[in-house]
């Protein structure tokens, strides 16, 4: 279980998926999709909160949406981290199962509201919402995964190597190493 990688692949899957997304509006010159406002309009009036009038509310509501959609992303991903055991499905296997639960995560909630039918989406609706759930989740697995791997102990290398290269701790410490020592508590 690795609860903070989850997160951080999701956080790039999420990425992988909004910049799908957002080249799909440019290359078909379709407009944004009002329906995670309207999901965020419909969600605050339930819990009765106020989101204002005209352009301030409209851009509550389109933030609002927004930020569900990161929840939803940011949820699938640590719910993966959690999955128990070191031994994950294939990557193919766990892209498509990442991508069809953030689908799930992001639509099932919208049909709930009334917000949306998928059963009355066309050919078009259903490829602008799954490929950049596919996005999502290949990222996701591939981050995950490489985060997670193990890696050899040989292969270890310590920060002063990132950092510095190859240079030799004597040169690094530029002949303070008993002070060092004494600060660090070594």
């Amino acid at each position: 279980m690795n609860l903070k990688a989850g997160v951080a692949a999701a956080a790039a899957g999420t990425t992988a998926l909004d910049a799908v997304g957002y080249l799909d509006m440019v290359v078909r010159g379709r407009p944004a999709s009002d329906v995670p406002a309207e999901a965020a309009d419909e969600l605050a009036s339930r819990a009765g909160v106020d989101l204002g009038p005209g352009d301030v509310g409209d851009s509550r509501r389109a933030g609002l949406g927004a930020l569900l959609g990161y929840a939803a992303g940011l949820g699938v991903g640590a719910l993966y981290g959690l999955l128990p055991g070191e031994r994950r499905p294939p990557l193919p296997v766990a892209a498509l199962g990442l991508s069809f639960a953030a689908m799930a995560a992001g639509d099932i909630p919208l049909a709930a509201l009334g917000v949306t039918d998928p059963r009355r989406w066309d050919a078009a609706s259903w490829v602008s919402d799954l490929v950049p759930h596919l996005a999502y989740g290949l990222t996701t697995a591939l981050v995950y995964g490489h985060l997670t791997r193990p890696r050899p102990e040989s292969g270890r290398r310590s920060f002063r190597h990132l950092v510095y290269g190859r240079r030799s701790r004597r040169h690094l410490t530029y002949g303070r190493r008993p002070r060092l020592r004494l600060a660090l508590g070594r």
